[in-house]
């Protein structure tokens, strides 16, 4: 069983700059590739980002490559959500997840963080 909660979410003007982060809770926090979605008011949830368990695989959807950057900090437990450059398309819900290895369907992750809430405005 793995606990996720995000913190770092907010308002922010277009062309600023968040960083989110996911704390696990659980000694087996290493053992799991994580990834990062969103959702928008009325929208699916999409894939941003995933990492691989031991950081050393990203992939990113073409939405957000190179402007968002996650890395994971395994001795801390924590996953985090470099995001640059933020646009009003990027508003939504964001939250990690946690799968035996990284890949970009929401329905391959076992576990989610409630989410936080980024708001770009224009």
């Amino acid at each position: 069983q793995v606990q996720l909660v995000e913190s770092g979410g907010g308002l922010v003007q277009a062309g600023g700059s968040l960083r989110l982060s996911c704390a696990a809770s659980g000694r087996t926090f290493s053992t799991y590739a994580m990834g990062w979605f969103r959702q928008a008011p009325g929208k699916e949830r999409e894939f941003v980002a995933t990492i691989s368990r031991s950081g050393g695989a990203t992939y990113y959807a073409d939405s957000v490559k190179g402007r968002f950057t996650i890395s994971r900090d395994n001795a801390k437990n924590t996953v985090y959500l470099q995001m640059n450059s933020l646009k009003p398309e990027d508003t939504a819900v964001y939250y990690c997840a946690a799968a035996r290895v990284a890949l970009t369907r929401a329905v391959d992750y076992d576990y989610w963080g409630q989410g936080t809430q980024v708001t770009v405005s224009s």
